[in-house]
This record gives structure tokens, C-alpha cells and sequence, in this order.
């Protein structure tokens, strides 16, 4: 066995308090300079990125698993693998049932972003469903820096990362970042998503540097953003619908880019 097992069987034990903690605060991750991932996508994609484990937890109920088996096969020599019954593991879980795996890992520090490369930017993004699917499509569409204002919620919790599936580990994520700098500093062309806009996404060149700004769910995109635009786009929308929810219009902007790049 080249990792060191360990067994903990109590729920009042206080590694186990200590995790039900960093799986439920963004304040207590933060101070331990950690993430909480949740299943066994979320470990694998962690180790292909070739992220370290600072603990991993293991519900003995799946330890027979041969994905489970298979995974502990990849653990770095020394991680450290902690087993437990899977009432315990319940009580640390934020899910609805416990998982098969949960693991610590360290919170990464971003790589400084490509100069003048395609970008997200992202402004008070609230829910987490919203902001993991939008961490997704912008890595499934080869758009590797976003920017989340310090507004955002916490884009390593435990949610924004079962939403990501994975994508956390494929970005340069810059969290905290003063959107409007950034955009003065950026060379290429800057769009920002607006009910309003004076033209339509599908009459832009998307196939340069460009960044795309999205805003918060309930009130869009700010003022002093918007006045940083090249252009305000819209999606045009020939049904009833009156607007797209915030996720789906990330994915249709950043898809619209893909397929003129494959023309």
C-alpha cells in the first residue's frame, strides 16, 4: 500500500467536526487555504491536473468499488487516506447522501493570464449552479481566464465545483479582480451582454481577443462596466421568453465564438 491509511469511526471526532466545517464555510477554506471536492470526477480531474491531495476521505461503504479501488491506485506516494463508515461521512457532506470520496486539496494560486487572450469576466455572479456551469462552458470553449469580481460567491465551494465538473482545474481563475481595470488594460474587444443592446451578438467578430462581461442575476451588468464596453450585445430572442438566465447566455455567447472559429 503505498498511501498511509488511517480509520476514524467516531462523528464526534474533531477532524470530522473540523471538515463538516470547511465543507459548510467559505471562511474557514479560506483561512486553511483549501477546497472541498466532492465524488470521485472531482478527485480524478484534481489529480490528471496534477493537483496534491492534502487528505482524502474514504466511505467505507464504497471502498470495493473498482473506481474507488482504481482511484486509490493514482494517490502520490504518502497521501494521507482516511477511512470512515458512511454515517460519519454523512454528517461532513453537504449532500443529500454521502459520497463515495471526499478530498482536501490546496486552493490554487492562478498563473498570471494570457496577454490580450479571450476572457470571461464575471460580476456579482450569486448562485452556484450559474457560476460552476459557467466555469464549465467557458473551459469547454477554450476560453482559459476568468475574472470574478470580489461580489461573486466563493468560487471554490463545494456547489460551484460539482457544478464546474472539473473545469476548475482546466482555468486561470482570478478571483477578487477589479473587473474595470482589467478591462482598460485589455487590447482586444469588449462586449457585455444587455436586454437593451444596440446589436446583435451574431453581427460581432468573435474570432480575436475578446472579453465578455456577465452580471449579476437580478440587476445585470453595472453602470461603470457598461460604459467600459466596445459594444452592448444582445442575444436576439424571437419568442416570448423576456430574457436568458445569466449561465445560458454565457453558454450561447461562448458557443457562437466556438463556431466562428470553426468556420
Amino acid at each position: 500500500m503505498h498511501y498511509i491509511a488511517k480509520t476514524i469511526s467516531s462523528p464526534h471526532n474533531d477532524e470530522v467536526k473540523a471538515l463538516a466545517r470547511l465543507v459548510q464555510h467559505s471562511r474557514d477554506r479560506r483561512k486553511e487555504g483549501v477546497m472541498v471536492l466532492e465524488g470521485i470526477h472531482l478527485v480524478e480531474s484534481c489529480l490528471h491536473a496534477g493537483g496534491r491531495l492534502a487528505r482524502l476521505y474514504l466511505n467505507e461503504a464504497a471502498a470495493g468499488k473498482p473506481e474507488v479501488m482504481g482511484l486509490l491506485e493514482q494517490l502520490p506516494r504518502g497521501t494521507v487516506v482516511v477511512s470512515l463508515p458512511e454515517a460519519v461521512m454523512a454528517k461532513a457532506t453537504a449532500l443529500s447522501s454521502a459520497c463515495e470520496l471526499l478530498a482536501l486539496c490546496e486552493r490554487p494560486a492562478p498563473p498570471a493570464p494570457q496577454r490580450d487572450a479571450a476572457r470571461v469576466l464575471l460580476e456579482d455572479i450569486q448562485d452556484p449552479g450559474n457560476l460552476g456551469t459557467i466555469l464549465r462552458c467557458a473551459a469547454a470553449a477554450g476560453v482559459y481566464d476568468v475574472f470574478l469580481s470580489k461580489g461573486c460567491v466563493d468560487v471554490f465551494s463545494p456547489k460551484v465545483l460539482r457544478a464546474g465538473m472539473g473545469a476548475h482545474f482546466a482555468l486561470r481563475i482570478h478571483e477578487h479582480a477589479d473587473l474595470a481595470d482589467e478591462l482598460r488594460r485589455f487590447g482586444g474587444r469588449k462586449l457585455v451582454t444587455h436586454l437593451e443592446g444596440s446589436s446583435s451578438l451574431y453581427g460581432h467578430d468573435l474570432s480575436g481577443a475578446v472579453a465578455f462581461v456577465f452580471g449579476n442575476e437580478g440587476a445585470g451588468v453595472s453602470d461603470a462596466l457598461l460604459s467600459l464596453a466596445d459594444a452592448r450585445i444582445r442575444i436576439p430572442m424571437p419568442g416570448h421568453a423576456e430574457s436568458l438566465n445569466v449561465a445560458m447566455a454565457a453558454t450561447v455567447c461562448l458557443f457562437e465564438r466556438v463556431r466562428q472559429l470553426e468556420k
